[in-house]
């Protein structure tokens, strides 16, 4: 302990901060944060009053409310930070020149910044429900007109179909609707953490996720028949 820190403790002790807040009644009234963690008990021997009780309630109230408080923020901080790198994404999708690039684009932003060990996207025709001989359209016949994402962990035969010989690491994933053109399809975010996606989970940004990106596949497609 240095010569300060020995100085101050000689200054500031019982006395002086009893004289300090003589001098400032209204001090408490400035701080309330420090009011509510001050102990003033009563006069009423062992037992303790209603009002000590109430008090002990309501510090007990704050402080879980000051925890849900930081959670929220902190959430909020998270979901700002994946709409930056969703932003991030879609001008990077939109200055894609082929097909192959824009997949490209996809798997490394997905790989890099949203924690995916694995990205597939798998298209089917239109006329997927009527070709159900093809072993990729029967796997996931439930799944072609679906509007909204499906996530947890799949039985082995989809998540073979879809991530291949990485199937075996793949403990969730997330399958996200295609709209592109004369196509309808899957893009397939799979995760070695089995509680990476849980069938409870948010799925807005994976949901506006697969309406840039197969928007970005129609104008693909669209250029190509241009051609």
């Amino acid at each position: 302990m240095n010569r300060r820190t020995d100085a101050l403790e000689q200054v500031v002790n019982d006395e002086s901060v009893a004289a300090w807040l003589m001098h400032h009644p209204d001090f408490l009234l400035r701080y309330p944060a420090v009011l509510a963690k001050l102990n003033v008990p009563h006069g009423s021997g062992d037992a303790t009053s209603l009002i000590e009780r109430q008090v002990a309630v309501l510090r007990e109230q704050l402080a879980n409310e000051r925890g849900r408080l930081h959670h929220l923020v902190a959430r909020a901080h998270d979901y700002e930070t994946l709409l930056t790198r969703l932003h991030e994404l879609t001008l990077r999708l939109i200055v894609a020149p082929d097909l192959k690039h824009a997949l490209h684009v996809l798997e490394q932003a997905l790989c890099e910044h949203f924690k995916a060990d694995a990205v597939v996207v798998k298209l089917f025709p239109l006329d997927a429900k009527e070709r159900v001989g093809d072993p990729l359209v029967r796997d996931f016949i439930d799944f072609v007109d679906r509007d909204h994402c499906l996530c947890g962990p799949f039985a082995p035969e989809q998540a073979e179909a879809l991530f291949g010989p990485l199937a075996v690491e793949i403990h969730s994933a997330a399958l996200v609707p295609l709209r592109a053109h004369e196509h309808t399809g899957v893009l397939a975010i799979g995760s070695a953490n089995p509680k990476r996606f849980t069938p409870d989970m948010g799925t807005d940004l994976l949901e506006r996720l697969g309406a840039i990106a197969g928007a970005k596949l129609a104008d693909l497609a669209h250029r190509g028949q241009a051609a």
